[in-house]
């Protein structure tokens, strides 16, 4: 067993300094837990994936208005594709034949507003795993409230939603 110990100005020698730091990284992780240092990954995509983003990609926000370019915003142009607008906290989804759907993006359970998946017309708040189909029904907790729904109406390609 190696002895550490202080030299004689006080301070630290090098070899204490190095386990001090190494001990200090282990109670973080060991309090924290490692999935905190890891950024709470999984092996499944758990990352929010706004598809397109917004700003330049045909999306624009105008106070209770967005304004969407079919053409430009070429992910809801397609059956299953969405998008995540995250200045205006709301979730855009074409469920087929000229329908969409909006909501708010603000999760009923944690407030959470920028963590979301989309896959099988079902949107999943990474969060804390609530799940909720396009009309914004809760089909899994935690959460217990819907997402609110917004007006969307299409005039050739422009979709508009109004958040009201």
């Amino acid at each position: 067993m190696k002895t550490i110990t202080a030299t004689k100005s006080g301070q630290l020698s090098p070899e204490r300094r190095e386990f001090i730091k190494k001990s200090g990284a282990l109670a973080a992780m060991s309090l924290f837990g490692v999935a905190f240092f890891t950024g709470c990954s999984s092996d499944e995509d758990t990352q929010p994936t706004p598809n397109p983003p917004a700003g330049g990609s045909g999306i624009t926000v105008s106070g209770n208005t967005i304004t969407v370019n079919l053409d430009l915003a070429t992910a809801l142009a397609n059956t299953g594709g969405w998008a995540l607008v995250v200045e205006a906290q709301t979730l855009i989804v074409n469920t087929g034949s000229n329908n969409f759907s909006a909501l708010t993006s603000v999760c009923t359970h944690s407030n959470c507003d920028r963590n979301w998946t989309f896959a099988s017309n079902v949107f999943t708040c990474t969060c804390h795993g609530s799940r909720f189909d396009t009309s914004g029904a809760v089909l899994t907790g935690p959460a217990i409230q819907p997402l609110r729904s917004y007006a969307t109406s299409l005039n050739g390609k422009t979709l508009t939603v109004t958040k009201s």
